[in-house]
């Protein structure tokens, strides 16, 4: 195995600083830039760096006033929210860890990290997720007190409980009343890069969650080729939605920007991304593969319910620029740009307002695998996109297109500072100040992804056209009773590739042909059995109609054209309800938890096979 070391040059290199450190910095230097932006009842407002180190200093030091002690614990549940960072940049003021705990989990999910972490300080959004840890009391024996961000309907607990629990404001508040930050230039002047900074678990698609200590110089690793390959500056702006406990989010709203002193954005609420998406028109944009198929489908959609005219035009201008999709910008000729010039005007700039990208410099997909054809599709449109690829354990994004020079399928090259080889079995693995610190309280699991200081990834990769392709998860990997090898991602973005489909899970090992479960875009397929006349009153009775079979037959037809002849899908399976995170079918990620459906649909998979 030969290991190889992508560029480290850097023009400006970073400060030797940790994450809190530099929002000091960003304090004294740039003051009055606007550093936040936060959404509240429709109206944006704004937060300087130095509002930013002013309020988190003040969290931090009514942390310690609770009772917080060096290198506590400190959780947080909640959406994405000027509180979020205000309490991870707090806790790590005074020396503390942050963990994140998602939103979307739970109460048994939240228990265990909860209490595997040893959190002393649990900070939740509202009532419901401080329900969640309430009705786990009894196992969170290191929990001392419970921070509320919004107080609505907190009254409803008895007396012992409102003891447990105080404001966030009333934290920020006691901290204030300090006026002494004695005790956090204390702790900055002692905290070292090596320090344990963050603590993110893993989504645990194959068993319990793992919590990935990521430590300062873990960030300040990754920043520097994220920085360079997404081309981002102190000019950027970024609209931060995706979980803030998920290392991808970590990455644009944390650590970049307070490298660079860029600008993020916090909407009204997960439910409004579309809408404050129009409003920020961010430069850059991260999308994990599911907002990038959801934003395919609702353009579908939009044409579904369009007139024939203007269709017509879509299909003109796509098809006018689908050669644009892989070719670089510095190498269009004057017919290429009359096509696009003419393309955009007609269409594409609508459809680039609709999603709100078209201030969009780069836009980006990662975390889970995507089908080509929406890559594809979108570049087409007009938005940079390009896919990406990390791991919570490397700190966030290692690999990355150039921003002009795309592969579509592929997930471009390693960033500065990543060494790397392909090891046995085709493992792709890496080395550097990137590569997380270890697993917390689980030695067995650190020693086994971590070998000689290279991280095991378990992805297997191969290299096309000059750039990285994923293959697949090792453990994923399906041998045929015929012992053909087969990679179920590939088959299942193929087949994710079209609008109707919104969940596709292969059958394939030890088994004599392909067959696969698939979940319907309930959303799309609805709009177009409209547009049919068929009457529907819910998800099942859509899926049972024998024209959506006859849909998804044709998607799959469509897909398996674009497969080799092993890959072709003989059989599946519709299924008559979504997936569902609470029945443990998928992780708070969305990512499928195979063995799980495997077991739950046992006898529909055998079906296929009689």
């Amino acid at each position: 195995m030969t290991a190889r070391e992508s560029d480290m040059s850097v023009s400006t290199p970073l400060p030797e600083l940790t994450l809190v450190q530099m929002l000091r910095e960003r304090a004294r230097t740039d003051a009055t830039r606007i550093a936040i932006r936060q959404k509240d009842f429709g109206i944006w407002k704004p937060f300087t760096w130095a509002d930013y180190y002013r309020r988190a200093c003040h969290f931090g030091l009514g942390l310690r006033a609770l009772g917080l002690p060096d290198n506590g614990h400190v959780g947080v549940i909640s959406e994405n929210r000027i509180e979020w960072v205000l309490a991870q940049m707090g806790a790590g003021l005074v020396g503390a860890v942050t963990v994140g705990v998602y939103p979307t989990s739970p109460t048994h999910e939240v228990a265990y990290v909860v209490g595997h972490a040893d959190i002393e300080v649990m900070v939740c959004e509202d009532q419901e997720q401080t329900d969640k840890v309430l009705a786990a009391l009894s196992e969170l024996p290191r929990l001392k007190k419970i921070v509320v961000m919004e107080t609505k309907g907190l009254r409803s607990h008895d007396p012992e409980m409102r003891r447990l629990i105080c404001t966030f404001a009333e934290v920020e508040a006691l901290g204030a009343q300090t006026r002494d930050t004695t005790l956090i230039d204390q702790a900055l002047a002692r905290q070292q890069l090596d320090d344990t900074g963050l603590m993110i678990y893993t989504s645990g698609s194959t068993g319990k969650p793992k919590g990935a200590m990521i430590s300062w110089r873990n960030m300040r690793g990754a920043a520097p080729g994220i920085i360079e390959r997404l081309g981002l500056s102190a000019d950027t702006t970024h609209l931060s939605y995706l979980p803030l406990c998920h290392v991808a989010e970590q990455m644009l709203t944390t650590f970049c920007p307070l490298y660079l002193g860029s600008q993020v954005n916090f909407g009204e609420s997960i439910r409004t991304v579309q809408e404050d998406l129009r409003e920020v028109a961010p430069t850059m944009f991260l999308g994990v593969p599911r907002i990038w198929e959801k934003m395919h489908a609702a353009i579908s959609i939009k044409l579904q319910e369009t007139g024939g005219l203007r269709r017509a035009l879509f299909d003109r201008a796509y098809a006018a620029c689908a050669h644009l999709a892989e070719k670089p910008r510095s190498q269009w000729s004057l017919a290429d740009k009359a096509r696009y010039f003419a393309s955009y005007w007609t269409v594409l700039r609508a459809l680039q307002n609709f999603i709100g990208l078209r201030n969009a410099q780069v836009a980006l997909t990662g975390a889970a695998p995507i089908p080509p054809d929406v890559v594809r599709f979108f570049r087409v449109l007009g938005v940079p996109l390009i896919e990406v690829y990390g791991l919570t354990e490397s700190s966030g994004m290692v690999t990355g297109h150039p921003r002009d020079q795309v592969v579509v399928g592929t997930v471009g090259t390693p960033t500065q500072g990543v060494q790397w080889r392909i090891g046995e079995a085709g493992e792709f693995q890496i080395k550097g100040e990137m590569v997380f610190a270890g697993y917390y309280k689980n030695p067995e699991a650190t020693a086994q992804s971590i070998q000689d200081g290279w991280l095991h990834t378990g992805d297997v990769i191969r290299e096309e056209r000059g750039q990285l392709k994923i293959v697949d998860r090792l453990k994923d990997i399906m041998i045929t009773a015929g012992g053909k090898n087969l990679t179920p991602s590939e088959i299942e973005n193929t087949m994710k590739g079209s609008p109707y489909i919104k969940e596709c899970i292969v059958v394939a090992d030890g088994r004599k042909f392909v067959s696969a479960l698939v979940m319907i875009d309930y959303e799309t397929v609805g709009k177009w059995a409209e547009a049919q006349r068929l009457a529907f009153t819910h998800f099942r009775s859509l899926v049972e109609m024998p024209q959506v079979r006859a849909l998804i037959e044709q998607a799959i037809a469509q897909g398996n054209e674009r497969l080799a002849q092993v890959s072709h899908i003989r059989k599946f399976h519709l299924l008559t309800k979504e997936l569902d995170h609470d029945d443990g079918e998928v992780t708070a990620t969305m990512k499928v938890r195979r063995s799980s459906i495997y077991k739950t649909y046992a006898a529909e998979i055998e079906a296929l096979y009689r």
